[in-house]
């Protein structure tokens, strides 16, 4: 039987943190003295962990074959990090907890999305009805504390978070690890994989689409900030574009009968051209930052979904937690760490019209990455 209440509370905390950390940290750092540099680099220190930690934790979990109790100790070691925060606003100690948090914080997705396709057994096309309830915890974390930080001091999200970590550490107690059966398999080794022209362009897209977003993520909530929207808005804007996301999630049955797997993040990689540039030059109109949430239901529902289900398809069971683990550190990683920072500096040189301009071309990039790499349709089909 598939653990579908135990995997979907794992993602139901796991994105709360996401919801609670991402669009209200940066305001919190903000709030004590941090200039928008050394937002830059704290907040992308997530992501530099993202690049070097997966890689490590994946490789030990496909060695030894167990993948639930580095999840485990990752959750255990996330709490201890994370409570550096309370100790001192130094920028050194700041420093020195987000490195600590990040590192192990970012080893269990990969591990937990490897878990998840060996409970479903085949059944790949239920992934989003479990991984939507990320994006529910995301939804009221983002919007409870939006009402919360309107009313309270900014600190109160310290402690907010460490109890949503304390959430992530029992859920990971839970997971169960999956019993492997025994079966003849081909063995191909993980060089052959990764020398495939289709693989090699879906991981350098997904590079490209995560330093689009480096701004969005970094910035957006002190953007709206900046023209004059109030913290419960901003809450609402996040929780927008995540319910879109829901909604995709829902009918990734749906999609993948109707579009292949290449056609979708090639549409998912054109909403993003159109999306930052609407974020950059139109936030003086509600009306068009509510159209460009909307589109975060294609620029990271409908991307990340395709992703994840590509790389179960082409790295198959021995090779499997390396290969979420490669798109998780050069996606969110690599390309997380070049949009974050790049975003940092541009914004105080040139501004916030001209940073998600500068989105824009990576995602257009991400885009002409793809569709000539990726030239055979069916290729995601026939592994």
């Amino acid at each position: 039987m598939i653990p579908y209440w135990r995997l979907s509370g794992y993602y139901f905390f796991y994105f709360a943190f996401v919801g609670a950390f991402s669009p209200y940290f940066g305001l919190y750092l903000q709030s004590i003295g941090s200039s928008a540099a050394e937002i830059a680099v704290l907040m992308s220190l997530m992501s530099v962990m993202r690049t070097l930690a997966p890689t490590l934790w994946g490789w030990l979990a496909d060695r030894f074959g167990t993948r639930a109790p580095i999840v485990r100790l990752s959750a255990v070691l996330s709490v201890l990090g994370f409570s550096g925060f309370l100790l001192s606003n130094t920028h050194g100690v700041l420093f020195v907890s987000m490195a600590f948090l990040a590192f192990f914080w970012s080893a269990a997705l990969p591990l937990v999305e490897t878990l998840t396709f060996a409970h479903l057994q085949g059944q790949a096309s239920r992934y989003g009805s479990i991984r939507v309830w990320g994006s529910v915890g995301f939804v009221l974390a983002v919007l409870g504390l939006g009402y919360l930080l309107d009313e309270m001091p900014i600190r109160n999200l310290l402690w907010v978070t460490l109890g949503i970590l304390a959430g992530i550490l029992l859920c990971a107690m839970v997971i169960p690890e999956v019993r492997k059966a025994r079966e003849n398999v081909v063995m191909v080794s993980l060089g052959s994989i990764l020398r495939r022209p289709e693989v090699r362009a879906l991981l350098t897209a997904c590079f490209f689409m995560s330093a689009a977003h480096g701004a969005l993520y970094v910035f957006y909530s002190l953007h709206l900030v900046a023209h004059g929207y109030s913290k419960t808005l901003v809450g609402w804007m996040w929780t927008l574009g995540v319910l879109a996301e829901i909604l995709v999630f829902m009918g990734m049955p749906q999609l993948l009968r109707a579009y292949s797997l290449r056609n979708l993040l090639l549409f998912s990689f054109a909403a993003a051209v159109l999306r930052f540039v609407m974020i950059g030059w139109g936030a003086d109109s509600l009306v068009i930052l509510v159209l460009a949430q909307l589109l975060h239901g294609a620029t990271f529902g409908s991307y990340h979904a395709a992703a994840v289900a590509a790389v179960n398809r082409w790295f198959g069971a021995q090779h499997q937690a390396r290969g979420q683990a490669l798109y998780g550190s050069i996606s969110f990683g690599a390309g997380g760490v070049v949009g974050g920072l790049i975003s940092g500096y541009t914004w105080e040189l040139v501004g916030a019209g001209w940073t998600y301009t500068l989105a824009s071309v990576f995602a257009l990039m991400g885009f002409v990455t793809l569709s000539r790499g990726w030239r055979d349709r069916f290729a995601a089909e026939i592994v």
